[in-house]
């Protein structure tokens, strides 16, 4: 079977393939993605929905706040919404480490440009008086924000097939070679597909894709335990954070309330899925219990979990290769790749059309993992020991 040719093939139909497909289609390549399965199946549709600005790490704040502009230009920019809705975002603190934490991250959100409130005493049962009185301050951003990650990543590859690109869905690759200046990837179907460019965006599993282009990096698998309730009456606007970790959630307007919440639990050994263990889910209602008091007779109606890729420094890996040219890697965003998606796309886009991209990606270069990375403390504090 002579092979289909394109100027990029992108492997993986998760959000960062997907914004990278759309962005690079918009700028007239021929490009192709290839997924496994369905699109945004994996941890792109599973996750929280969380268009989180607070907490960011410093160096992440300038690709965090270009993708929070394309997000709320979502409509326009893909021509169909995804339930983007700018709620507010409250950190709160039940400890004095938490309080410290949270002061910190108020810091570095308002040396970024954020409008940070802080609330304490009075004003904090005044602003929050649903949260439970062990609660000792909290910081509200009203420009974090949240969408439904199960229409989201659809809708950006509809738009990007609607620009001229192409997507192969439930076709697995079996082997992938480079010859000269061209990768082919083999499909278990028989079908074969070339590129000049190819693009690494396999989520949980771009690490077999690094090793077979001699670029080793410390990619594991793991996920949240995530829960939804019953359909509750809609009083709950903001998404709230315990910046300890122990409860995150949000309600939507339909009512039910979405829970996530630390640690999280390494990926089956066949990579496949993510077990949630019974005794966070217990947990997690313990927690929600504690601090949200209003929900704890709220009934639980459905517990999962996603397949997300982790690294050591709780930062993405974006950009070229180190070994390969024509190589190009998108993955790893370890639990916040929902809100940087579109940022990750645009600039990946455009060094691929040589251009310099809107956000510098050097702090997210995989030549970072050439020595021993340090373990983030925030990858320290949301894993089982």
């Amino acid at each position: 079977m002579n092979a289909a040719h394109y100027d990029v093939a992108i492997v993986g139909g998760g959000l960062f393939g997907c914004f990278s497909g759309f962005f690079l289609a918009r700028m007239g390549k021929r490009v192709a993605i290839v997924e496994r399965g369905h699109v945004g199946a994996q941890s792109s549709g599973a996750n929280f929905g969380g268009l989180r600005l607070q907490g960011r790490s410093l160096s992440q704040y300038p690709l965090s706040l270009l993708a929070q502009t394309h997000w709320e230009d979502f409509d326009e920019l893909i021509g169909e919404g995804c339930e983007f809705d700018r709620n507010g975002m409250v950190y709160f603190a039940h400890t004095p480490a938490g309080k410290e934490r949270l002061l910190a991250y108020a810091a570095t959100s308002r040396a970024c440009g954020l409008d940070i409130s802080i609330w304490e005493g009075a004003e904090l049962k005044q602003n929050l008086p649903w949260l439970a009185d062990t609660a000792v301050i909290a910081s509200h951003s009203p420009r974090c924000a949240v969408a439904n990650p199960r229409l989201a990543t659809p809708a950006v590859a509809r738009a990007m097939l609607r620009h001229g690109g192409t997507l192969f869905q439930h076709t697995e690759i079996v082997r992938t070679t480079r010859a000269g200046d061209l990768f082919t990837l083999e499909c278990s179907d028989g079908r074969k597909i070339s590129a000049s460019k190819l693009v690494n965006a396999a989520g949980g599993w771009a690490k077999a894709i690094c090793e077979q282009f001699d670029e080793a990096v410390p990619l594991f698998s793991a996920g949240p335990p995530q829960f939804v309730t019953e359909p509750l009456p809609y009083t709950l606007k903001p998404s709230v954070y315990a910046i300890e970790g122990d409860m995150i959630i949000r309600q939507i307007p339909r009512g039910n309330y979405i829970f996530a919440g630390y640690p999280r639990t390494l990926a089956n050994e066949d990579g496949e899925h993510t077990f949630v263990p019974p005794h966070k889910t217990l947990n997690g209602m313990r927690a929600v219990a504690t601090h949200i008091p209003s929900l704890r007779n709220a009934d639980i109606i459905r517990v999962w979990s996603g397949v997300e890729g982790y690294l050591p420094d709780m930062l993405p890996v974006v950009g070229e290769s180190q070994t390969t040219p024509g190589l190009f890697h998108a993955f790893g965003a370890s639990g916040g790749g929902f809100q940087i998606a579109p940022a990750v796309g645009e600039c990946l886009a455009q060094i691929i059309c040589d251009q310099n991209p809107s956000v510098d990606l050097a702090p997210y270069s995989i030549s970072r993992f050439r020595t021993e990375v340090e373990k983030s403390e925030k990858l320290l504090r949301e894993f089982d020991a």
